[in-house]
């Protein structure tokens, strides 16, 4: 009932799409906002019209303010207010030589022709260059236009303004959207982080669920991480109980060898002594693959209590015992690294990759570093190395390095299996590499918080 009443509970929570709904809506909601207030600002910028009468009587210097007695003398640059309605002026300008057409304008016929007509001057004494020369006749003129007109010795010239490549409503359309996107970034990503954090932990105690280790407390969130985080739990519980399964049968079947392999070495005691010889070195080889087999299971089912342990301290120890027994093996010492872990099971790990170090590489040298919050030992020998497209097989069980299968040049191929299985139990990894005079084995852990 606990259950049945823990799932209902869960889908009252609150759900991943409710934030992101809301935040869509405010989204909106305020990219419209600020539209309206961009469109009632202003009206956005555009081509006033000017019409032709406008230009000629610009051309001839009438208009508001009146224009002065005389004419303004070669390049004087008198400049005169445009009589009609528009949102600027416009300016004739009196240049020694005749214009030139600006990029974009092309020569007017039309244009020039009725321009000429309403000054009453020759066409001759008039020059016309707009955008929309032979679309249309237009009584109206936008866009980039120059209208010239001879006179004296020099050219009254009227043009177009050139725009700004930004104008002030640019510029308020501008920054009115810089401030709605600061308005939204600072919420969205809020609410992003609030979202994936969950999402990024349950990640994590996936991954480490999926190497053996024990599932650590997964985090609480939305409804659907709950219901991913169930999903993890169930996945979990049903990968623990096929290793255990897996586990208890290799350990069935290895224990039930002893007993055929027992009446075997007492029926080869018969055997003439060459041939008795041989028999019994195959069975203590065999004996020791199943012992070796035994040992793996039994680590691997067994959990032990982690408790804080120098690891300095442990390898030095362990280089000590080793080298007293006549091993060439040898420490590098480095800082004190705290971890917690099963010391015994510890010392098994580096044990066995000391003495594959030793068997494959003639000699062992261990040292260790610490960074980012890991304590990273390395085992390095002077051997031949290891092929890098087989490093992963060689942790994979029952797979050894010598592929003679000779007892005198290799072990029963558990030794690394069992140190890979060791570290991942205690959070961390052990990888096979090459090194620059031989293989290097590695190990990262977790220090100890």
């Amino acid at each position: 009932m606990s259950s049945v009443a823990d799932r209902r509970g869960d889908r009252r929570g609150a759900s991943i799409a409710r934030p992101i709904f809301l935040l869509v809506i405010v989204s909106v909601l305020l990219a419209t906002a600020i539209s309206f207030v961009v469109t009632f600002s202003g009206p956005p910028p555009f081509d006033f019209p000017r019409s032709l009468r406008s230009i000629a009587m610009t051309l001839k210097g009438k208009g508001p303010p009146p224009f002065g007695h005389g004419v303004p003398p070669p390049g004087a640059g008198q400049a005169f207010e445009d009589h009609g309605p528009g949102p600027g002026a416009l300016r004739r300008r009196q240049e020694p030589s005749a214009p030139m057409a600006r990029s974009g304008e092309v020569a007017d016929p039309t244009a020039r022709r009725r321009l000429a007509a309403e000054l009453g001057v020759s066409p001759a004494d008039i020059l016309a260059f707009t955008e929309t020369a032979g679309k249309t006749e237009r009584d109206a003129f936008v866009g980039s236009y120059t209208f010239a007109w001879h006179e004296g010795a020099g050219w009254w010239v009227v043009r177009s303004d050139v725009p700004p490549y930004l104008t002030r409503w640019h510029v308020r359309t501008l920054l009115a959207m810089l401030v709605a996107i600061l308005l939204l970034s600072l919420p969205a990503w809020s609410i992003a982080r609030a979202l994936t954090r969950p999402l990024r932990l349950l990640a994590a105690a996936a991954d480490q669920a999926g190497t053996g280790a024990a599932l650590p407390a997964l985090p609480d969130g939305s409804r659907e991480v709950r219901d991913l985080a169930r999903a993890v739990t169930t996945m979990h519980a049903r990968l623990a109980h096929y290793a255990e399964a897996r586990t208890a049968m290799l350990a069935g079947i290895a224990h039930d060898l002893g007993t055929p392999l027992s009446r075997l070495a007492f029926r080869v005691e018969q055997l003439p002594e060459g041939a008795r010889v041989r028999a019994a070195a195959d069975i203590d080889e065999m004996r020791a693959m199943i012992a070796a087999t035994l040992a793996f299971t039994r680590d691997d089912a067994v959990q032990t209590e982690a408790s804080r342990l120098d690891l300095a301290s442990l390898l030095d120890s362990l280089v000590q015992d080793m080298a007293d027994a006549g091993q060439p093996v040898t420490l590098m010492p480095g800082p004190r690294a705290i971890v917690r872990g099963d010391s015994a099971a510890l010392r098994r790990l580096f044990s066995n990759l000391i003495e594959n170090a030793v068997r494959y590489g003639e000699c062992a040298r261990v040292g260790w570093e610490m960074e980012d919050g890991n304590v990273n030992v390395w085992v390095v020998d002077d051997g031949p190395g290891i092929d890098p497209a087989q490093a992963e097989r060689l942790f994979q069980p029952f797979v050894r390095g010598d592929p003679s299968r000779n007892r005198a040049t290799g072990g029963t191929g558990l030794g690394l299996a069992i140190a890979r299985s060791i570290a991942t139990r205690h959070g961390g990894a052990a990888t096979l590499e090459n090194g620059t005079g031989g293989a290097v084995a590695r190990v990262v852990l977790p220090l100890a918080g």
